[in-house]
């Protein structure tokens, strides 16, 4: 999914550090394996994927998402969710098959970038191979950054 995509869709979490820490490859749609009172928590947009990763169990072959923070639903009572559990991510097997080889063989990682609403009203991740930056990447993509927002000012000031 991309950016220009999340206008349609009502979007829950972001995690905007991905893109800062990470050089995004393949991104794909995932569903998630959820309870209700997670749904729910969810809709009233008490989710945190800032610290969340991407991994598997050695005894499973299933993608698992760690660490998201989806709050707990207050009128759920004793049917609550545990905030930080492991939630199952919904792919097909290909996709699984391939997002594991790069995990071993390749030593990426697969980041969660943002969670949505898609126009079923069904929760979305999406979610992308990813290789590290080093500094000196981060740094080239700040002087980046800063010359987009400083073209930007000089622009808006050249029109006027």
């Amino acid at each position: 999914m991309s950016d220009a995509n999340e206008t349609n869709f009502k979007v829950v979490a972001k995690n905007r550090r991905a893109r800062f820490d990470y050089e995004i490859g393949e991104t794909v749609e995932a569903g998630l394996m959820l309870t209700g009172s997670e749904v729910k928590s969810a809709r009233a947009i008490r989710v945190s994927i800032n610290e969340a990763f991407v991994g598997y169990t050695h005894n499973s072959d299933d993608l698992y998402l760690f660490n998201a923070d989806i709050s707990q639903y207050e009128q759920a009572s004793y049917n609550n969710h545990e905030p930080r559990r492991p939630r199952v991510l919904l792919l097909h097997k290909r996709q699984k098959v391939e997002f594991l080889n790069a995990i071993q063989k390749k030593g990426m990682t697969i980041v969660p970038l943002t969670m949505y609403f898609n126009h079923k009203g069904i929760l979305k991740i999406s979610i992308a191979l990813a290789k590290g930056k080093n500094v000196v990447d981060k740094r080239e993509a700040i002087k980046k950054r800063d010359w987009n927002l400083q073209k930007s000012r000089i622009m808006k000031n050249f029109n006027k």
